[in-house]
């Protein structure tokens, strides 16, 4: 073969090699499902016992400033919640979680008590600004910069939900963390200042500013308002309930009553003493629970013979993986109220009686090996929440 032949097949060869990549890396783009979030095999579910997924958020030490706190659950407190990771934070009044960013996921925040006020801007420029009671929502997407502050005289207590597990260990950046480390020079010309307008600026993270309670009304941002096409505010709990039942009641927002939030759902499920939320599965996503009153008994299902259950009270988080079957029954003798958060935007759920009223007769009587006169005795619909005794 000459040298020109073979510099000729070579590069036939490249071009071909290249091709099929490519057709092969489409293939595998196209057939992959991207609502299957846990598709890397995970040690923890593939021993013979279902790992914890319950953790004491509340008891946790987590970070505080003054008589401001952040406490977090990543995987480094509960290693099964790679999905989806949670905050509960207290502010107290005239405290301020400075300005940052979330590299690595979105934000969806539930106000328990007190009142917040928040700032975000987007990558057009668009700025908003929101004050938010208990029972209210917001949503950051991932990326975008924003402050949270206490209003009023009184403290504020939330909790934020974010859809990735892993976020807190390297994803939050903080404007003073970054002014901080950035040479004076280099500031100076970005802004168009004096160096010496720098002086006295902090020279590591703040995370919790501290100053005057904020104005009633919000004054309007530098540039003047310039609002984005969607807000970032939901009031949930200002809504009907999406569902009532005998036994409780849950509301539910996600992307089709709050456009913007296209990564996280919400629920605030309430169940009266010995109500269950009855056993099912989240096809889509992930599922975070934050017990904001009361003692309920969780169970995990996670497929051969594998079964667990977590007894959970105020303050306590628990985690189910996509797929895996759970339900949620209020064991106290007072009702009990559970945050949930799911890291998809649209919410999908398949419930156990649901699954069994959609088959035929003969077919549950064969599956079960038992006569079709009792599977008539079955729910013809959707139980959802069965009441308590």
């Amino acid at each position: 073969m000459s040298q020109l032949q073979r510099r000729d097949f070579l590069t036939s060869a490249a071009a071909f090699a290249a091709a099929t990549a490519a057709l092969s890396a489409a293939g595998r783009a196209n057939a992959g499902d991207p609502t299957f979030m846990n598709n890397v095999p995970d040690h923890l579910l593939a021993d013979k016992d279902l790992p914890t997924f319950k953790f004491a958020l509340e008891k946790s030490e987590g970070k505080v400033i003054g008589k401001s706190s952040g406490k977090e659950a990543t995987v480094v407190q509960l290693p099964i919640s790679k999905g989806i990771a949670g905050v509960s934070m207290r502010l107290e009044p005239g405290a301020m979680r400075e300005l940052h960013w979330h590299a690595t996921a979105a934000e969806w925040a539930f106000v328990l008590t007190g009142h917040v006020r928040t700032t975000v801007i987007d990558p057009q420029g668009s700025a908003e600004t929101n004050d938010f009671g208990p029972g209210d929502v917001w949503y950051f997407p991932r990326g975008h910069g924003h402050m949270l502050e206490c209003l009023g005289d009184k403290p504020a207590h939330f909790i934020l939900i974010f859809d990735n597990g892993y976020f807190s260990e390297f994803g939050t950046f903080s404007i003073t963390d970054w002014i901080g480390h950035t040479p004076k020079a280099l500031l100076a010309k970005n802004f168009g200042l004096p160096e010496s307008a720098f002086d006295g600026f902090p020279k590591d993270e703040v995370y919790f500013a501290r100053g005057a309670v904020p104005p009633a009304t919000a004054a309007a941002p530098l540039q003047g308002r310039k609002l984005p096409p969607l807000t970032h505010k939901y009031e949930l709990l200002e809504q009907p309930p999406h569902k009532v039942f005998k036994g409780g009641r849950e509301w539910r927002v996600d992307s089709t009553r709050f456009p913007i939030s296209k990564t996280v759902t919400g629920v605030v499920l309430d169940l009266e003493p010995g109500a269950l939320r009855e056993l099912h599965w989240h096809p889509n996503a992930d599922e975070w629970q934050y017990v904001i009153d009361g003692n309920i008994s969780v169970t995990m299902f996670g497929s051969h013979g594998r079964y667990r259950t977590e007894q959970m009270e105020k303050g306590d988080v628990g985690y189910i993986p996509q797929g895996y079957g759970h339900s949620i029954e209020n064991v106290g003798d007072r009702p009990c109220r559970v945050l949930i958060g799911f890291n998809t935007g649209n919410y999908e759920a398949i419930d156990l009686s649901q699954w069994i009223a959609g088959n035929p007769l003969d077919v549950l009587a064969t599956n079960f090996s038992k006569p079709v006169s009792l599977f008539e005795k079955f729910p013809k619909q959707d139980v959802f929440i069965a009441p308590g005794k």
